[in-house]
């Protein structure tokens, strides 16, 4: 079952256990300048707004009607970054695991190849929550992704067009697996003492609109970022169980038209953002193995190199960024864990 709570997707798996709970939600961010650096993570600025595709009938394009879902707005040039997060089962000291497939334009944003309902192991084309507490971009090289950034379809920005020179699906693609229920209970059995409280959401370490609604993500600026191999035996999942939904992106045009709602405004340059002094950030998780990253997906052209080549806009560069003040974020061993101090 999917429902949309809060601006949150929430994939929920009640015949498996009932806090078999992922929650995913789409954050609004800065777009990193793309001038060969590689950039930190950056914060998140609030969620995306999200709606039923269905309360808005002959409103949205056929095709979307067809593949349901949810949509959001955005504006070109705009970056985000998927946030995840899974429910603590209270009594068993963990967060219930899921495999999670993510896609745009229905190509892998891990692999870079086309989108089936397989999950597969070799090449890993899912990441795994709550290991991946987010995911900034493509998957390029390891440790290293290129920003999610919204351009529109047909323009020949998008990922989609840059590996099948087609624009026919645009939007986000995402399906989500669940661990079996007998593997769950096999690796954290029942303890006697009460569990703390899951871990919390963190923030991220994480233009004028084309006339037509559907907009697709292709590759910004490099950026510093780890997408974890899978650390369970491959038979843990539940390949019987999955739960999957269409995430479609409309310019900030069509959505006031759609929708009658103002879209939010314009996130501030990353020049502006550092200049105030606010952080940017870096996960650590010493214990997990990254993924080497896509042969197809490193041989992608940022939007800054299309627009350059294409010369027919002009996005900004985002630069003058001098100084920034990292955070470093850890992965805790326990959620209630308390670092101590220096005194």
């Amino acid at each position: 079952m999917i429902e949309l709570q809060n601006d949150s997707l929430i994939f929920s798996f009640p015949g498996i256990h009932p806090r078999a709970c992922l929650h995913l939600n789409l954050q609004r961010t800065l777009r990193i300048p793309d001038d060969g650096r590689d950039w930190p993570l950056p914060p998140g600025l609030g969620r995306f707004p999200m709606r039923h595709v269905d309360d808005f009938g002959n409103g949205v394009p056929a095709a979307w009607n067809r593949h349901g879902g949810v949509m959001l707005p955005m504006y070109q040039a705009e970056a985000m970054w998927l946030s995840f997060d899974s429910d603590w089962i209270e009594g068993h000291d963990a967060e219930w695991p899921f495999a999670l497939k993510i896609a745009t334009g229905k190509r892998c944003a891990i692999t870079g190849d086309a989108w089936t309902e397989a999950l597969t192991k070799d090449p890993q084309n899912y990441l795994v929550v709550p290991s991946q507490p987010w995911l900034d971009g493509y998957v390029v090289e390891k440790g290293f992704i290129r920003q999610f950034v919204a351009m529109p379809l047909g323009s020949g920005y998008s990922a989609e067009e840059q590996l099948t020179g087609e624009a026919n699906i645009g939007g986000l693609q995402v399906e989500v697996f669940p661990m079996k229920k007998e593997a769950f209970l096999k690796r954290w059995p029942k303890v006697s003492r009460r569990a703390g409280g899951r871990l919390k959401e963190m923030m991220s370490p994480c233009c004028c609109a084309s006339p037509a609604p559907d907009m697709g993500l292709a590759p910004g600026g490099r950026m510093r970022q780890e997408v974890y191999e899978d650390p369970f035996d491959f038979s843990e999942w539940d390949l019987t169980s999955s739960s999957k939904c269409f995430i479609h992106i409309a310019n900030s045009v069509q959505w006031r038209q759609i929708t009658g709602e103002e879209t939010p405004t314009q996130p501030i340059t990353a020049r502006d953002y550092s200049d105030a002094g606010l952080p940017w950030f870096d996960y650590y998780d010493a214990d997990a193995h990254a993924l080497k990253g896509s042969g197809a997906l490193t041989k992608l052209k940022s939007v800054a190199q299309i627009a350059k080549e294409k010369q027919d806009l002009d996005i900004g560069d985002g630069g003058g960024v001098k100084q920034m003040k990292i955070v470093v974020l850890e992965k805790k061993e326990y959620p209630d864990a308390v670092r101590e101090g220096v005194f």
